[in-house]
Formats: structure tokens, sequence, C-alpha cells
């Protein structure tokens, strides 16, 4: 009977240590991008809601929904025990991984993207101008003609006299 208190006991221990871990994966995210705050309001619901719905799943696997007191000191213990010894070593690692793939990866693509929206804005442009070029010739022509009718406009009117 012990033994199997002792095994549960090991087990929410494990449980904390998973918990500190999706904690440095939270703070991992906020070192290698930049939030605004609401992004980070939103992050810290998402590690409330991930952490309860982990503990209330291993409750009920490994315990069968009866809650002690032994869990939550267990808990306490695997998040402490995690955050002292593995934390640093996990978030430089990881840090320098994202890092590294953001290099790699986002920034080709990001830049890419900016060349992309300049060549779009270019065109634009470009058709702006030809655009604005035919309304304005179209826009003489019809001053023109419009000029011509009145001119004859008064011919006629001159010649009726």
């Amino acid at each position: 009977m012990i033994l199997a208190e002792i095994s549960k006991f090991l087990y929410f221990i494990l449980i904390g240590g998973i918990i500190g871990i999706l904690f440095d994966i939270f703070r991992i995210f906020r070192k290698c991008f930049k939030t605004s705050d609401f992004i980070t309001y939103v992050h810290d619901i998402l590690f409330l809601l991930i952490s309860a719905i982990i503990l209330l799943i291993s409750i009920f696997i490994i315990n069968n929904g009866e809650i002690r007191a032994y869990m939550f000191f267990g808990i306490i213990l695997g998040i402490i025990i995690y955050l002292f010894t593995l934390s640093k070593y996990f978030i430089l690692f990881s840090t320098k991984v994202i890092l590294f793939l953001k290099k790699i990866i986002i920034n080709p693509i990001i830049n890419i993207f900016k060349v992309l929206i300049n060549k779009i804005k270019k065109l634009v442009h470009n058709i702006r101008k030809i655009f604005n070029k035919k309304i304005s010739q179209k826009l003489k022509i019809n001053i023109k003609n419009s000029l011509k009718n009145r001119k004859n406009a008064k011919n006629i009117t001159n010649f009726n006299k």
C-alpha cells in the first residue's frame, strides 16, 4: 500500500517537471519573439488552462480522482527540482535552436515577402501612372472637342444673325 502511494508521489513529481517544462516553453517563446502585452496575457491564460488540464487528467488517471495533499507537494517539488536543475539548460538550448531556425528559415521568408511587396508596390505605381496618363489624354481630347464644339456653336449662332 505504501509503495503505491510512493509511486503516485513520484508520478506527481514528474507531472510537476512537465509543468515546469511547459512554463519554460512559454518563457522561451517570449524570449525569441517580441510579443505585445495582450499576447502575453493570452499566453498566461493558455499556460494556466493547459496546466489545469494536465493536473486534472493526471489526478483522474493516477489517483482515480482522489485529491491528496502529497499530490500537490509532489507537483510543487517537481517544479522546483526542474527549475533549479534543468531549466537553465533547456532554455539556453531551446533559445539557441529557435533563434538559429528563425535566422535560417523565418528571416529569409520575411525578406522574400518584403521584396514581393516592394515589387507589387512598384507595379501598382506603374499601373497608376499609365492609368493617369490615359485619363489625362482622354480629358485633353474631351476638352479639345468641347472647345471645338463651342467655337462651332458660336460660328453657327453668328452665321444665323
